[in-house]
């Protein structure tokens, strides 16, 4: 480690106070200087929990010198306005995800870091989960013979729909864009960047939003991944993978938590092996690739940002030649 980087949160989320923000003071390569928030009481009370200072407002936390890199678990309907924004006061940026809800916004920003040799990155964890690893090797090493199928379904039920931020249009909501992510980030992780949108759905069942959406995607090699995700389901959280011998299934695929031991099931032609895997802390491996990358290759993510940015966007577009 060469020296601890300081850092600033541009927003006040749930997420952000419950999980993540104890895991950047946690990490020991961030210092965590100031919580920022439209509303100044709400950052002292974040502030106040974590030990650090409140700022109440978003402009005046970027214009610290003293911060280096901003963690933003903003709304995804303004991540282009404070990403740019971020950029131009010369900060790294981790940001939620999605990056953005269209490629053009997407370009734009990368450009702008790339100019300025500044690293964004986008916070998926489950690529760095120890089990993502396991299931990589065991397919390569052909364990179910030849890959022929992905199938990944993330839904969960609804929560309260008078404050969450999933279910207002103006602020990015969507499952898309929330649940629907992590699903086509691991078609890509397993079938490559290179995919084609062949059908889309996207259900708003009377709400101002996708609620209820499925998509297939074929890569190069014509191997398809079938996707389903939504906000009023039943639990779901999995990865299955289908060869011509055999089949995997992650059973919880995206949010394996720090000490929780995931489960992963191999079927043969001659029963199934269920397999518990180690528990891993996907926070801190990413938190280390990401401060790698700002310290060594800031355009590290920037290819894996676009490819995923230009398949939502090319779902979008699918979805909408059908409505």
């Amino acid at each position: 480690m060469s020296r601890i980087l300081p850092i600033g949160v541009l927003g006040c989320s749930a997420f952000a106070k419950r999980s993540f923000i104890q895991e950047l003071k946690n990490s020991g390569l961030f210092e965590l200087k100031a919580i920022a928030s439209r509303s100044l009481s709400k950052a002292e009370t974040y502030a106040q929990q974590f030990n650090c200072d409140a700022v109440g407002s978003y402009k005046a936390l970027l214009q610290r010198t003293d911060i280096e890199v901003v963690y933003m678990p903003l709304p995804i309907g303004i991540h282009t306005e404070w990403l740019m924004k971020a950029l131009q006061a010369g900060k790294h940026v981790l940001v939620e995800k999605s990056f953005t809800s269209n490629i053009s916004d997407t370009r734009t920003i990368l450009a702008l870091a790339k100019e300025k040799s500044l690293c964004v990155f986008e916070n998926f964890m489950f690529p760095f989960h120890s089990q993502m690893t396991y299931v990589q090797n065991e397919l390569a090493r052909g364990i179910i013979g030849q890959l022929q199928a992905v199938r990944s379904s993330f839904g969960f039920p609804m929560f309260d729909a008078t404050d969450n931020i999933r279910y207002k249009k103006e602020l990015g909501g969507g499952a898309l864009l929330d649940a629907g992510a992590y699903t086509l980030l691991a078609a890509q992780l397993f079938l490559g960047k290179q995919l084609q949108v062949v059908g889309a759905v996207l259900n708003n069942g009377g709400h101002e939003v996708d609620f209820n959406d499925h998509v297939l995607l074929q890569n190069e090699e014509g191997i398809c991944a079938q996707l389903s995700f939504g906000f009023n389901h039943f639990y779901q959280n999995n990865i299955e993978l289908w060869g011509t011998s055999g089949k995997i299934v992650m059973k919880r695929a995206f949010t394996a938590a720090p000490g929780f031991a995931p489960t992963v099931e191999i079927e043969k032609p001659d029963g199934i092996t269920s397999l518990q895997l180690p528990a891993d802390n996907h926070f801190q491996k990413l938190l280390q690739q990401f401060y790698r990358s700002i310290l060594e290759q800031p355009d590290w993510q920037f290819a894996q940002i676009e490819a995923q940015s230009a398949l939502i966007t090319a779902v979008f577009e699918k979805a909408n030649q059908h409505s």
